[in-house]
């Protein structure tokens, strides 16, 4: 796998390969993704510097990504996990309940997720991501194991893409047939 940095990824690093990927893909008319900003209210401005200083959530937000694949709508959230063990506590109800109407719209929604300690990138298929939410949702376990996914899906960094998700998405609408 190609390597991200020694250290790993920090903070909205992931974020940033994924915008910089994006731009590729639309300027190599693969893809049109965008970054969607979570909607806040401002209650401090530094007058002098025009920065926002103090502020709040405005109101939930829905995913990370949004857009289109070759005609196919996509919506994606990128996600960090310091072990093996991802809480789905990260994820929000409002956040399932959107996605999966995005699917029932014929949409492919899925989590882009980044484990720091492993420096891997995983693509997480829809599919997986609400079988272990309602797990969860029925008394089962409120978190998934790394060797509970399905490693055939982890991205690696090539063909001088960052975060090359086209792939794994072509082999999830595969996995759909």
């Amino acid at each position: 796998m190609g390597t991200w940095n020694s250290r790993g990824l920090r903070g909205s690093a992931l974020e940033e390969l994924i915008n910089r990927t994006n731009e590729q893909y639309r300027e190599k008319g693969l893809a049109l993704i965008q970054k969607i900003p979570t909607p806040i209210t401002p209650i401090k401005i530094d007058k002098e510097k025009r920065h926002i200083t103090l502020a709040y959530f405005d109101q939930k937000s829905t995913v990370d990504y949004i857009g289109a694949v070759q005609g196919i709508p996509v919506c994606f959230d990128a996600k960090e996990c310091a072990s093996d063990t991802f809480a789905l506590q990260n994820i929000h109800p409002h956040q399932v309940a959107f996605m999966q109407d995005f699917e029932k719209q014929g949409g492919i929604a899925f989590l882009l997720i980044y484990y720091t300690g492993r420096n891997l990138i995983l693509y997480l298929p829809f599919k997986d991501m609400i079988r272990f939410w309602e797990r969860a949702q029925n008394g089962g376990r409120k978190s998934f194991r790394f060797e509970e996914v399905d490693l055939s899906y982890q991205i690696e960094a090539g063909h001088g893409v960052f975060v090359p998700y086209l792939e794994a998405i072509q082999k999830d609408l595969d996995a759909r047939d």
